[in-house]
């Protein structure tokens, strides 16, 4: 998948954000000075990134998105009194023992004030106590790794929502095409092969109807109609009642922007993983994968040396393409972030 980042230009927005910080950062002293020092910290922790190879990568990336949460608490307008000092980093990762795609992911509980809670709360992301996270999971909760697969198990991975192919007239279904429904649903071509697959993604899930084929037989189903890509997968288009009835685009709009996320300028549909309660925000997604890659390289540095081996590790080329398109789409997710908190 292509995604379009120009991380110059998101560092530039970074940096011009400081002399006047957004959001509740220009509200103290401590807050805009924590927000411009959290930032230049962030920065150089990515500049130092790009100029080593993966055996010290996850390290320089994690710890500088974490500073980044820093800047984002401080700027958040929902954080108020002292609630943006984070401490701890609320995340934990163990099963170093376990093959790569099974390293477990816990964080610390709600209300709690270690970075990944703090910040998750701030993004209606949730976390997760009890029952761990696989890796494999929140690996492929990352649109950039769809072609970049841990195993060959059936993933749920991100649906790219095309929020250009709104009609502009009112109506009272907003209809878009859903996009990357995997072969193993297509091929099936059943309603109920889409109908279990979409449980992993209830705003899909909730849709009024679908374009369906015409069917062949008096009294049979009609099948949903896809559209296949050459490169495999393919699109469906789903509609959704407006609540409101007929609705202008722009209100369509804001409805999709209510059941998606967003991702470098783009939205997504994203699973649901168990045990949470909805889709994870993506800079959190990238947060856990980044925190679980740091401790591996950092407590277990054989080990992790033997996964980005390309002579020994299957997931050697896989790992080293997300630590290379960290440098150049974190920096993007979090200045969308930032604005995204403190408006």
């Amino acid at each position: 998948m292509y995604i379009d980042v120009n991380a110059d230009e998101a560092w530039e927005r970074l940096r011009a954000s400081r002399w006047k910080p957004p959001g509740r950062a220009a509200g103290t002293a401590s807050r805009r000075k924590t927000y411009a020092a959290a930032l230049e910290q962030t920065e150089q922790m990515f500049r130092a990134a790009a100029v080593v190879g993966p055996a010290t990568r996850p390290l320089q990336v994690f710890y500088g998105l974490s500073q980044a949460g820093r800047a984002i608490a401080a700027a958040a307008v929902a954080l108020g009194g002292e609630e943006w000092r984070l401490v701890t980093h609320g995340i934990k990762a163990s099963g170093f023992d376990k093959p790569f795609p099974d390293i477990e992911i816990r964080t610390d509980p709600p209300g709690t004030r270690g970075s990944f809670v703090r910040v998750s709360e701030v993004l209606d992301s949730p976390v997760w106590v009890k029952d761990a996270v696989r890796l494999e999971d929140l690996w492929d909760v990352l649109p950039l790794n769809l072609d970049y697969p841990l195993t060959g198990r059936d993933r749920p991975t991100p649906l790219f929502a095309a929020p250009s192919s709104i009609h502009p007239q009112d109506h009272a279904l907003l209809s878009i095409p859903v996009c990357d429904i995997p072969d193993r649903v297509i091929d099936d071509g059943s309603r109920q092969a889409l109908a279990d697959f979409l449980t992993a993604y209830p705003a899909v899930a909730r849709h009024e109807s679908y374009v369906t084929t015409r069917a062949l037989n008096l009294g049979a189903a009609a099948t949903p109609e896809y559209t296949r890509y050459d490169h495999g997968g393919g699109e469906l288009v789903v509609n959704w009642e407006m609540p409101q009835g007929s609705a202008t685009a722009a209100e369509r709009l804001e409805y999709l922007l209510t059941m998606t996320r967003p991702y470098a300028g783009q939205r997504y549909f994203l699973p649901v993983l168990a045990p949470m309660s909805r889709e994870l925000h993506p800079l959190m997604a990238w947060w856990a994968v980044l925190y679980a890659l740091s401790m591996l390289a950092r407590y277990e540095p054989a080990s992790w040396v033997t996964n980005i081996s390309v002579d020994n590790s299957e997931h050697a080329v896989s790992i080293e393409r997300l630590l290379e398109q960290a440098l150049t789409h974190l920096p993007v997710l979090i200045a969308d972030t930032i604005t995204e908190v403190s408006t």
